[in-house]
């Protein structure tokens, strides 16, 4: 997953309280994990944890090797948000580098040379476009998805006989 600019402020006021790419992904990560994806429409996709969200669109990749990555990216010199999904891996530096911690495999690689961010992942990538309060229907499908057998039960109020 890579970030807008304003997603990356939203989340370092809402959820991560620093501006460290790693501890911004590491908070990013741990929200993830504990939220559940929403289809919306084609391309946009909504993760929340029934009190925030974050909403992202799907960016195009392209299905590569590691080698074939490696010799698209060895030219560049610059500093690059370099983005590994599947081992949770985020580093700001040289692409080429940042190539050599991924193991040989397969991946979806999307580039942008124009905010200098790379990202290889088994999955399609998503870039995120803000994060903030869950709205109401998105609070009920957590309700929903995260607990799908909970019903209502009724109880006397003085207590069981």
């Amino acid at each position: 997953m890579l970030l807008t600019n304003h997603a990356m402020e939203r989340l370092v006021k809402r959820l991560a309280k620093k501006r460290k790419v790693g501890k911004i992904y590491a908070h990013l990560w741990e929200f993830l994990a504990r939220s559940v994806r929403i289809d919306v429409k084609e391309g946009v996709v909504i993760f929340t944890d029934g009190k925030k969200s974050l909403v992202c669109v799907e960016l195009g990749c392209e299905r590569l090797p590691k080698e074939e990555i490696q010799r698209r990216v060895e030219k560049l010199r610059e500093t690059y948000r370099c983005v590994f999904f599947d081992g949770r891996i985020v580093r700001e530096t040289v692409p080429l580098k940042f190539l050599r911690e991924i193991p040989d495999g397969t991946y979806c690689f999307y580039i942008n040379g124009e905010k200098k961010s790379l990202y290889v992942g088994s999955e399609m990538p998503l870039l995120a476009i803000t994060f903030r309060p869950a709205k109401k229907s998105e609070r009920e499908k957590f309700e929903t998805q995260a607990f799908p057998s909970r019903g209502t039960t009724s109880i006397s109020p003085k207590g069981s006989s």
